[in-house]
């Protein structure tokens, strides 16, 4: 099936946002706080013959969600979730990054929570049938565009347990300015002790509501001792580092060496982080993906081996760390500045996301 099998309607806003609440709103976006005025939709069943499809694509007004209470997804979490951005460049276009990636992604995640495979085509179609409708909602600051949150839940009423056969893909937006707020400054990190975001065999590598669930008491705990995001350790692997609670970690050596914790089946395959890989291996930088363990980390730091860590992700980007704190412990300085390498990678990345930098690699699609 191609998106030009399946026709979006418009089913448009009669009350949509005032120029001046929107204005108001993208004076200071902050990060998921608000929302566009529609949402796209297509939805997916199973006929009596156990053939499944894809249908009634459209794009409505942003409401609340009529579901059964026996609806899968609210007592199995069968759902999975994307999240991208679209940038309005200097011409007045917009454009999202790697919009594939997304959604290969999306269907490598649906393929482990038993849902239904979305082809690309509509997944692509579905962002540009959003972003048309809400275009005058993409803020141009510094570093803002609009959050694209492309998802897929289980809407069968049924309480056996086995795969839904009604399913609803849909697509939000949310205009976003700086994840963490204000001036861009290395953020602290609290090493979790007591809990797992997933184990081997599981969703690690799935891009599920319940992994983000799991991160939750970690990431209290992470806010309760000054810190913005949390670490996840293996901790039957030598404590090896694995991510934050929704970002991925690199770390910048002194012989130029770029590392990055290589995926097991627990870790989130991040569009983010596999631009950040190319980019660095474009840069001539010897790119590597192994386990790195907190020993290393403490006495990377220590020594100078480990000049710079950073995490990536849609969301942030690219932010830099400055300390990790592991019970008392502490690992790096509290005055940290952003890195050189950091940095520039930052820059080149949000470069090419905003047009102002040489999209090599053909990253960019265009929506309008």
């Amino acid at each position: 099936m191609t998106a030009t099998d399946l026709e979006f309607a418009q089913h448009l806003s009669t009350t949509p946002k005032t120029v001046e609440q929107r204005e108001a709103i993208l004076a200071d976006p902050g990060f998921g706080n608000h929302f566009t005025d529609h949402t796209a939709i297509v939805d997916f069943s199973v006929d009596a013959d156990g053939k499944g499809g894809w249908s009634n694509a459209r794009v409505e007004p942003y409401g609340p969600i009529a579901l059964d209470p026996a609806a899968a997804v609210l007592h199995y979490g069968q759902e999975i979730f994307e999240g991208m951005k679209a940038y309005r460049h200097a011409d007045g276009s917009i454009w999202t990054f790697r919009a594939d990636a997304n959604a290969a992604r999306l269907n490598r995640s649906a393929a482990r929570l038993a849902l239904p495979q979305l082809p690309e085509p509509i997944f692509l179609e579905s962002l540009r049938q959003l972003v048309s409708a809400d275009r005058d909602w993409i803020p141009t600051g510094e570093g803002e565009s609009l959050y694209l949150r492309p998802f897929m839940i289980a809407t069968e009423a049924f309480l056996g347990v086995r795969p839904a056969r009604e399913v609803s893909f849909r697509v939000i937006a949310s205009p976003a300015g700086n994840y963490f707020g204000g001036e861009l400054k290395p953020v602290s990190i609290w090493v979790s002790r007591n809990f797992a975001r997933a184990g081997r065999g599981g969703t690690g590598a799935a891009k599920c509501g319940g992994n983000y669930a799991a991160s939750l008491a970690a990431q209290l705990e992470a806010e309760a001792n000054d810190c913005k995001q949390v670490l996840f350790l293996d901790q039957f692997n030598d404590n090896a580092v694995e991510e934050l609670g929704g970002m991925n970690v690199f770390f910048v050596f002194k012989d130029g060496s770029l590392v990055t914790p290589a995926l097991s089946g627990t870790i989130l395959e991040g569009v983010t982080r596999s631009s950040v890989i190319q980019l660095g291996r474009d840069r001539g930088m010897n790119v590597v993906e192994r386990k790195i363990t907190l020993d290393e980390w403490r006495d990377g730091v220590a020594t100078g081996d480990i000049t710079e860590v950073f995490a990536c992700g849609t969301a942030a980007v690219i932010t830099p760390i400055g300390q990790l704190k592991d019970g008392d412990e502490i690992i790096g300085a509290p005055d940290a500045r952003p890195g050189e390498v950091t940095m520039s990678i930052r820059s080149q990345l949000l470069g090419i996301q905003t047009g102002t930098a040489e999209d090599v690699h053909g990253w960019l699609t265009r929506l309008v």
